[in-house]
């Protein structure tokens, strides 16, 4: 094997401050003879060009951490870049467009410190450690030689060389993935080769194509995960029977969205005495047909997760279990994995059960199906025959107990809607509108979080080691920002004992609640709050304020459900050994990477939807409110589409404007004019930009030049 300067680098950074001989570095290394002196050349390079230390004769270590950064590079669209350290706690570090031109954006680098020419420091790029792109999605572009590609990532500003022809058929301006054969340089782009042609940018088809492989995305099965899903039967079988509960005669019906086609879980209640509500949550019995190891369960974590685009879904599983055995489709005996529980009038769970058994759901409703059972003046008439629906409002019944017992609790509830795309025929957005969130969905969501919180407490109190759903408290610094926020809208926030309760938080919430800046609010607490997890270790889920919870109501979407689900099926088999932690930690570290990967994949297409829908709009007049103000302009949002778009500080050419931090708003330093959230504005749209996913707004009122003269900050200096 062959050491890169990342293996030597790591080894040093492991051991900072501690000066290792060359020996001592390549221990741990199977190297040959040849091998290992190239290793120790190597080294010496890596000394010549300082980013390794000589310390005392033979041993070497790394600068000093005010000399070297290591971390990954973030370039922005006028060329410059920030390297964000790998080390805790340090700034970023600015590197100036001079020394970028043989940098991409993703690297991982090796920075020098050094002073900038007007004082302060800046980044000079020593070396690249990896490279983030060996391929990247662009347009084809002919040209003089064999053509270039045209990167379609605005981060990625230089157009790769094409090295030799391309052999498949192609036109001018198709996306197409070029693998790079040579990096860039300081004299010389990229260079590489066309590897596969995806087509007209404008397909929607192809948009997932291109945002799969930007995300690194599973586009598709392999041969072996699909021969094995073509042998899985499409019918339950008498001998699958064997070991489990008949739960046939209990009326269970599946709520899901309109265009679902993957149904995970099934639902049915019955009052008991003392007016209790006993739930039945029964969850697609996905690890009955997908045992560890096999090709469908390889690339089922190789995905960790489906991903959802407007139209599209890149399915965790192939689609013979995902639609088909897996899915709780009405009329057709399903295997599933019980949750069965007992909730008093307070809404909290007096027992809970579990077990295989096999069900037979009486109907697929819709949220908005539901929503009208439980609206009595709506009709019923879209409504499948078999529809319970006495048993449909005993289910709200249940849920707003459900829903007052999580709040007493101290469980947050954030109110940020969702855009919902419509798409035409051809696959293009026809409306976004905001995502109802009725009582139908709040229904579900309550019976999900109780069953996922009932498994999680089971087999913790039995001690056996499982993957959590964790979400940890925010930072107290972040907290003291939001405590300092809150006291400009007179809400006060109580950190005397350095920590916080989620029920002070919702506390916040609610205090604004109907008020304009809301959503501000809202958001702002968001972005202080850290992201929920995947681990092995037990550290609560701060947001639902539970001390234990896991995921297991979504086997056919989600990997780590169907974790849970192999975990509590070897318990309740009696005494099969549970997964070691080791193996949990590592499961956990990858499904929260592929969680996040799949998130951002999704919201950059829902922004791409935004900008199509509105490209064809450009120089129209809209009513807007200020949605968010930062230092560089003022967010708006349209009331009549559901859009957000900015206009930047610049257009603003009535007055020099300052970001005032503390109360969130832009000022007019001369004529005082305040931009602050909740602001009516008239605004028109000047430019709908697909490469970058942004729409560009400018007011629609009068704007009288700047006053004569400079204007003067608030400490009196004037600004040139």
């Amino acid at each position: 094997m062959s050491l890169s300067p990342d293996d030597l680098l790591n080894l040093l950074l492991q051991n900072r401050g501690k000066p290792l001989s060359g020996r001592q570095l390549l221990a741990g290394f199977d190297l040959s003879r040849d091998e290992r002196q190239a290793a120790l050349r190597l080294l010496e390079t890596l000394a010549d060009e300082g980013l390794v230390r000589r310390a005392r004769k033979g041993l070497y270590s790394l600068p000093k951490s005010t000399e070297l950064v290591i971390g990954k590079i973030a370039v922005h669209r006028q060329g410059y870049g920030f390297v964000v350290p790998e080390e805790p706690g340090r700034p970023d570090v600015f590197v100036p467009a001079r020394f970028m031109r043989d940098i991409m954006d993703g690297d991982r680098v090796a920075v020098r410190l050094q002073r900038a020419p007007r004082g302060g420091f800046e980044g000079r790029v020593v070396r690249v450690l990896a490279r983030a792109h060996h391929s990247i999605v662009g347009v084809f572009r002919p040209d003089s030689g064999h053509g270039m590609v045209l990167p379609s990532d605005p981060a990625l500003s230089q157009p790769v060389l094409l090295l030799a022809p391309c052999a498949l058929p192609v036109n001018a301006g198709d996306l197409v993935i070029a693998a790079i054969e040579r990096y860039p340089t300081r004299r010389q782009y990229p260079q590489g080769r066309i590897v596969e042609v995806l087509g007209d940018p404008s397909d929607p088809r192809v948009e997932v194509l291109a945002l799969a492989h930007k995300y690194d995305l599973p586009r598709e099965f392999s041969p072996a995960a699909l021969d094995q899903a073509r042998s899985v039967p499409m019918e339950v079988a008498e001998g699958d029977l064997a070991g489990r509960e008949d739960l046939r005669s209990v009326p269970f019906v599946t709520i899901d969205g309109e265009t679902a086609k993957d149904f995970d879980d099934a639902v049915a209640v019955c009052w008991e005495a003392d007016g209790a509500i006993r739930l039945w949550v029964a969850i697609a019995d996905v690890a009955h047909y997908v045992y560890p190891d096999s090709p469908i369960d390889k690339d089922a974590l190789d995905r960790g997760t489906s991903v959802y685009f407007p139209g599209i879904c890149l399915p965790m599983l192939p689609e013979a279990l995902s639609n088909g055995i897996c899915s709780l489709n009405p009329g057709v005996d399903r295997l599933v994995l019980t949750a069965e529980m007992l909730f008093d009038r307070r809404g909290a769970r007096v027992s809970s059960r579990f077990y295989p058994a096999v069900m037979h759901s009486r109907a697929r409703l819709t949220y908005h199906q539901v929503a009208q059972v439980l609206d009595e003046t709506s009709s019923h008439d879209s409504l499948p025959p078999k529809t319970p629906l006495e048993d449909l409002r005993l289910m709200a019944e249940l849920a707003l107990r459900l829903q007052q017992m999580r709040f007493r609790r101290g469980s947050l509830d954030f109110d940020l809607p969702e855009p919902e795309i419509v798409l035409d025929l051809q696959g293009r957005p026809d409306q976004i509108l905001r995502a109802e969130r009725t009582l139908a969905h709040r229904l579900i969501e309550e019976f999900m979080l109780a069953a996922n919180e009932a498994v999680a407490t089971f087999l913790s109190e039995h001690h056996i080691p499982l993957l959590y759903r964790v979400h940890e408290p925010p930072d107290m610094e972040k907290l003291l920002a939001f405590q300092t926020f809150l006291a400009h809208f007179n809400i006060g926030l109580d950190l005397s004992e350095e920590t916080v309760s989620p029920a002070a938080l919702q506390g916040a919430l609610d205090a604004v609640r109907d008020r304009p800046e809301e959503r501000m609010v809202n958001q702002y607490l968001l972005r202080s709050m850290k992201q929920a997890r995947y681990d092995a270790a037990n550290l609560g889920h701060f947001g639902l304020a539970s001390d234990c919870y896991c995921h297991f109501t979504s086997p056919i979407r989600r990997y780590p459900d169907l974790v849970v689900h192999r975990i509590l099926r070897r318990v309740l088999s009696a005494g099969k050994a549970p997964l070691k932690v080791s193996v949990l930690e590592k499961l956990g570290e990858a499904t929260s990477f592929r969680e996040r990967r799949a998130m951002d994949a999704e919201r950059e297409m829902v922004a791409l939807k935004r900008c199509q829908f509105m490209q064809d709009r450009v120089g129209e007049i809209f009513e807007a409110w200020v949605a968010d103000v930062q230092p560089f302009g003022i967010f708006v949002e349209l009331q009549d589409v559901f859009v957000e778009g900015l206009v930047h500080v610049a257009t603003l050419s009535d007055d020099f404007y300052e970001f005032d931090e503390e109360l969130h708003r832009l000022v007019g330093q001369r004529r005082r004019r305040i931009f602050r959230i909740g602001d009516a504005v008239t605004v028109k749209l000047v430019k709908a930009d697909l490469d970058r996913r942004e729409l560009d707004f400018e007011l629609d009122e009068p704007m009288s030049a700047p006053p004569p003269g400079r204007a003067r900050r608030r400490d009196g200096k004037a600004r040139h």
